[in-house]
C-alpha cells in the first residue's frame, strides 16, 4: 500500500490515518509492525513513520516499551449508527468489558433547553460514568419522566444496561431515537471522571428516545473522550 504523494495531506498525517484505521479494525490488536515493516509496507521514509507513530503516541492511541516495541495503548470505541444500541453493547461488540458507576440521581427541574426538546417539567436524573475495560470513556447525564426514574433507582444501577432496565424490567418499548453529535468540552464539575486536561475536546452525543406511543421516555447527554471514542455511519445508496 502506498501513501498519495500527490495529496495535499502530509505524509505523515495520512500514515497516522492508516494506523488509526488498522487499530479501528482488528487488524492492529496488541503490537503494530516495525518501523522497517511501516516503512516498506507503505513505500515512505524511517522520518514519515516516526512522525506518524510520534503524534499516535501523543493522543494515546499507542505506546512505546523500551527493547519491546509500540503497542496499542487504547483501543478506540466504534459505534454504528441506524439502529438503537447501549454504550454496553457498543463496547462489548469489540471485545472489551463495559463498566458503569453511578454518581448521583435525584428529582430535578431540567435546564430550560431539555424541557423544550423533553416535554420534561420535572424530570429525574441520572448521572454515571462509563467505563471500557476499566478506563473511563465517558459521563454519561440521563432525564426521565418522574415515574420511570423512580422505578429505575430501586434496581442496581452500577454496571447495569440502562435501555435492559427501561425495556425488560419496566415493560417500555422503545420505538424511536433521535441523535446528534457535536464537539465540545466537559462541565467542569466532571473533569476529574475522565482525567483530561481543562481544555480537551470531547464528543457530545445529544439522544431523544420515544416509546411507540411517541411519548419522550429518555434525554440523554453524554460526554466521551474524543480518542477513544468513535461514531462511524455507514451510508449507502442501494435500495432496501
Amino acid at each position: 500500500m502506498e501513501l498519495d504523494y500527490e495529496s495535499f495531506i502530509p505524509l505523515h498525517i495520512q500514515l497516522k490515518k492508516e494506523i488509526e484505521d488498522q487499530i479501528s479494525k482488528g487488524i492492529y490488536k496488541e503490537q503494530i509492525p516495525s518501523e522497517r515493516q511501516l516503512m516498506e509496507e507503505y513505500d515512505t521514509s524511517r522520518s514519515t513513520v516516526r512522525e506518524a507513530i510520534n503524534l499516535l503516541v501523543m493522543e494515546g492511541i499507542l505506546e512505546k516499551r523500551h527493547g519491546k516495541g509500540t503497542f496499542v495503548s487504547l483501543r478506540p470505541i466504534d459505534e454504528w449508527l441506524g439502529h438503537l444500541s447501549s454504550t454496553t453493547e457498543t463496547i462489548q461488540n469489540l471485545g472489551m468489558k463495559p463498566g458503569a458507576k453511578l454518581i448521583d440521581h435525584y428529582i430535578t427541574v431540567p435546564p430550560a433547553y431539555i424541557q423544550e426538546i423533553s416535554g420534561f417539567e420535572k424530570a429525574y436524573f441520572i448521572k454515571r460514568v462509563r467505563y471500557a475495560d476499566d478506563t473511563a470513556i465517558g459521563v454519561e447525564r440521563h432525564f426521565y419522566p418522574v415515574g420511570i426514574g423512580e422505578e429505575l433507582v430501586k434496581h442496581e444501577l452500577n454496571d447495569a444496561t440502562l435501555y435492559d432496565l427501561v425495556e425488560n424490567k419496566l415493560g417500555i418499548q422503545f420505538a424511536d431515537a433521535k441523535q446528534i453529535i457535536s464537539s465540545g468540552t466537559l462541565l467542569e464539575e466532571d473533569r476529574n471522571y475522565l482525567q483530561v486536561p481543562e481544555n480537551a475536546g470531547t464528543i457530545i452525543a445529544e439522544r431523544i428516545i420515544k416509546d411507540v406511543s411517541g411519548n419522550v421516555i429518555e434525554y440523554e447527554e453524554a460526554y466521551y473522550r474524543s480518542d477513544l471514542y468513535r461514531f462511524t455511519i455507514h451510508l449507502s445508496r442501494k435500495s432496501r
